[in-house]
Parts: structure tokens; sequence; C-alpha cells
């Protein structure tokens, strides 16, 4: 009887030992994340030839201290990598044959997982597809599927071990890309919703992978009133707040695509609460997020963020792609041709201006149009005389945006504008302002939605109530201006895919409408094409319209002055 007592006793010790082991134990995890680079990749600025104190090369100084101390780092980033400086677009489009520079850098900075952003998918299918097959780790989107069949085109999910833990990260990319870019950019693809495309990636993870933990990593944006949409409008732009609200499972989720500083606490279906992350663009931030597991418990995490600004650039990177940006550095400061005077991109909120002049010259030439629509994409650029470079050109025009040609009645250029200055001015009477200001005194809406005029000759007065502040006097070159006729209109590709509602809303045009309006489709970015255009000459010409002005003059010439120094701050 001793002897089967022992023996039964011996069986359950080892059983409780091997419970034991299996046991879940305390772990901890650091999260580190990053989105919108938009090619800060350097602490350069190419652009003003000025060293910057944010790039990626502050942030691998973070990421060596911490996986100096830690084990068990997970290091993600939210989207957006491919354009914004001229570091990714001479990879991108001029040096086409070495390796790309992104590629070499996530790879050397150990990434664990990357997102796809709309910006990544604006430089084409010839440069994201080479340069993410380059790259080591999951590039993530989820709902961004093969036309086709529906199957992923990227990778919907990856599972990253660290402490013995399982942890699925789930990609996803804002769904409106087909209101922005031309199908050359996405051929092949589709864009589910977020939402339900969340949903069914979750429960596949949750049935087949057992993760310990889930995390969300959109390039998305918080604020899903955007463009006038609401909580229920299907592939909403902004949907990450909607995804962690609606969609069970999510720990924490971080998100990109806005270039806005978020650390809320969202509420879960269940009333679970998870942080939702965002920390802006260009590598000023970081976010460090520490998941604290015990048991078969849900992590308790906390949230910080980091100011790259107070890191200084890890000598070990610098090092690494030196040939690199000794390459990206050359290009930047090749020269263009001289300008004899400075010239500002915020003059372009209160009247015709020179910088913005270059762009309609242009615009109306290359796509052979009687008038031309754009806005500032820089607020507070300005480029000064003498020698103009390649990296001036990134402060002319931001983005690899191309040039198209549609028809338009003169009333319809007429109702075009009248949308355009009532998302950017007020009532002076009534604000004691020109422009359209928030509590804050902030401009209140996107400033590169602030489409003027070329080809014609106007007037706005901002005391007169929406749908009579416009009036067209006559063409530029002098001959009367109609209504009733049809004219070439020269925007650029984000703005014919319906960016800023001036097509959709404005209008009223339906995608089909729009289509049906298309004369002309040039490939080449409008950078590029203002650069061929400024290289004819050694000296050059910058066009001088003076087209359009506020009244009247005596009225609003105190008020410009007021919002032209508050612009400033900005």
């Amino acid at each position: 009887m001793k002897k089967r007592f022992n023996t039964i006793t011996t069986a359950l010790i080892s059983c409780l030992v091997l419970l034991c082991a299996c046991a879940p134990t305390e772990t901890t995890v650091e999260l580190i994340c990053t989105t919108d680079i938009h090619g800060s990749l350097f602490p350069y600025n190419y652009i003003t030839g000025q060293p910057t104190k944010h790039s990626l090369a502050q942030v691998a100084t973070y990421i060596e201290q911490v996986r100096d101390t830690s084990d068990n780092v997970i290091l993600v980033d939210a989207g957006d990598m491919l354009q914004g400086t001229p570091a990714v677009y001479y990879y991108n489009f001029v040096d086409t044959v070495s390796n790309h520079v992104l590629a070499d850098i996530y790879n050397y900075m150990q990434y664990d997982a990357v997102c796809v952003g709309n910006h990544d998918i604006e430089t084409g299918h010839n440069v994201y597809d080479k340069v993410f097959a380059q790259m080591k780790m999951p590039v993530l989107a989820g709902n961004a599927i093969y036309k086709d069949s529906g199957d992923p085109y990227f990778k919907p999910y990856t599972i990253i071990e660290r402490g013995g833990r399982r942890i699925a990260i789930i990609g996803l990319i804002t769904p409106h890309i087909p209101f922005w870019l031309q199908e050359k950019y996405w051929e092949g693809m589709d864009f589910e919703d977020m939402i339900e495309s969340a949903q069914k990636w979750m429960d596949y993870v949750k049935k087949n992978e057992k993760p310990d933990a889930v995390i969300g990593l959109f390039h998305s944006g918080y604020d899903y009133t955007y463009g006038n949409q609401t909580a229920d409008t299907y592939k909403n732009e902004n949907a990450s707040l909607l995804v962690g609200e609606r969609v069970e499972g999510f720990d924490c989720i971080i998100i990109g695509h806005d270039h806005r500083y978020y650390t809320p606490m969202l509420t879960s279906p269940s009333g679970h609460k998870l942080p939702l992350v965002d920390t802006g663009t260009a590598a000023h931030k970081l976010g460090h997020l520490t998941l604290h597991f015990n048991g078969n418990e849900r992590p308790k995490i906390d949230v910080r963020t980091v100011v790259a600004e107070d890191l200084k650039p890890s000598d070990k990177y610098m090092a690494e792609f030196e040939p690199q940006e000794k390459a990206i550095r050359e290009y930047s400061s090749q020269i263009v041709g001289t300008i004899k005077e400075d010239i500002y991109s915020n003059k372009a909120l209160f009247g015709s201006c020179k910088f913005m002049d270059i762009l309609h010259r242009t615009m109306m030439k290359h796509a052979e149009a009687d008038i031309s629509f754009t806005a500032p994409l820089r607020l507070n650029a300005n480029i000064e005389k003498g020698d103009l470079t390649v990296g001036d050109m990134f402060n002319l025009y931001k983005f690899e945006n191309t040039l198209n040609s549609i028809r338009m009645t003169g009333d319809e250029v007429r109702r075009y504008l009248e949308y355009s200055y009532n998302k950017w001015i007020s009532n002076p009477s009534e604000t004691g302002h020109i422009l359209l200001l928030d509590e804050q005194n902030r401009i209140k809406h996107e400033f590169f939605n602030f489409d003027a005029a070329a080809g014609i000759r106007y007037t706005v007065n901002p005391f007169k109530p929406f749908g009579e502040r416009v009036e067209i006097l006559s063409m530029m070159n002098g001959a009367p201006f109609d209504l009733k006729k049809t004219y070439i209109i020269a925007i650029n590709s984000y703005r014919f895919n319906g960016g800023g509602g001036h097509l959709t809303q404005g209008l009223g045009w339906s995608k089909e409408e729009i289509d049906k309006r298309l004369v002309k489709c040039i490939l080449k970015d409008l950078r590029g094409l203002t650069l061929e255009d400024l290289q004819e000459k050694e000296d050059i010409e910058i066009p001088s319209y003076k087209n359009w002005k506020f009244v009247p003059e005596s009225s609003v010439k105190a008020y410009i002055e007021i919002d032209n120094e508050l612009i400033k701050k900005e």
C-alpha cells in the first residue's frame, strides 16, 4: 500500500512540475514603432542644405539603446516610407540599379514588420514591388487584395515570438487609394473596407495562430469624419479608431497617415481598454510600448513617446550608409539654374504669387490646357535667389503627383473655385480673419487643398456668401471668359482622383463622370516636369501672372497682414 502511495505521489509531483513548466510566466516585450518617415533617412535636409535633428539615424540610436537592455524587442513601421525627400526619390527614379537605400536601412535596423502606405503605392509597381522584395521583414496590408482572386497582395499578418510569447501583427492600409491614384499605380489590386478586413483576419489569427497578443499596424488616420465621411462610410479613409472600437481582440493599435500625434485609449466591444499610438511624421518622434505579460491574461501596456531631437545620430548607422548618403547629397545639390529673387509659398494664400506661377506654367504647358488649378504643398516654404538646386525642387513640389487634363465648362470652373475658397477663407467682418481658422487660430483645413487658378483673371470677395465670392473677369490673355464654353483644365493626379473633393463634392461628379472628362494623362511627376522646364535656360525666368486677388483691396489689406503673421507660426 505504501509503495502504491509513493508511486501516485511521484506521478502527481511530476504532473505538477510539468504544468508549472508549461504555464505562461511574467514577460516584458518592448515594442518600438515609427510611421510616415517620408524619406527622412539621414540627419540632413537636402532641400535647405542644413543638418536636422530628426531622422532614422536618431531612431537607430534609440533602438541600439533598447536592444542593449532587452532581448525582447520588436520594431515596426506603419508606412509611407518611399516618398518625401531626395533620399528616396534618388533611389526610386534616378539610381534604379543599386539596391534601394530604404531597403538596406530597414534591413540593417532589423525591422520586424512594416505596413504599406498610400504614398508607397504612389511610387508605382516598378518601385514598390522591387523595394519590398529587397526587404527581409514581412510587408503587411491585409486589405490590399488581388482583384481577380481576392487573395492578399501583401502579407495580411505576421507572428513574432519574443520571450516565449506569440505576438500577432495585423497590417491594414487606407482603402481610399483609388480615390487619389490612377489605377496604373495599383493595377491588379483592390482595397477592402478596413473594418471588414480586420474582422476577417482577427478571426483567422485567433483560430489558427493562438497568439498571446494582437497588434494592429495600420496606415490609416484617426479622424473618421475627415472629408465629410461618417462612422458608417464604407471604405472610410481613416478607420483606425473604428476598427479598435468595433473589432474585438486587438491589444493595441499603431497607426499613421494623418501626421498627427495621438495616444488615446480606445474601448473594444467587450469593454477592454487598448491604446492607439500615432507618432506623427518624418521621425520627429517614435513610440515605445512596453507589453507586460502575466500568465494567460491580456498584456498590460505602457505607452511613451520618444522625441528624436533628444538623441544623437547613430555613428554606426552613419558609417554603414556613408556612400549612399554621399550620392544623395551630390544629386540634390546639382544646380538647375539661377533665380534673381526670393519666392515664398505662403503668399499663395493671399493672392497670385510667383511660387505657384512656376507650377501653373508647367501644368498648362504640358497638359496643353487653358486653365490650371493647383495649391501650395508646403505652407512656409521659400526658395532664395541665386543657384536653384534639385533639392529646391522638393521645396517647390512635395509629392510625386502626375498631371492630367480634363474638360470643364466655364460655370464648372467658377463652382470649382467657390468650393476651394470655401475651405480656405472666412468672412473677416464676422471672424476678424480672412483665413478660415479653428479654435486654436490655426488653419482649419488642409492647405494643400486650397486650389487657385491660372489662365483666367478673377477676384475673390470674402465678405460675400459662398457661391458669390468668385468673379471671373476674363482669360489671362484678355479674351472673354464664357460660363457656357468648354475649357481644357490642368490638375494633378491627386485632384483628378477625387482628392480634396473638388470634383466629387464641389461639382458633384461621380468617378465615371470624372473619367469621361479626361483628355490627357501625363505619367511623369510634376516635379520632374517642372525641373525639365527650368533647366532649359541657365537664368531662370519666373512668371508673374498677377491674375487673382482678394477684394475690396482696401478692406482686406489689414486682415491679410494679421493672418500672414499667424501662418508663419504653423
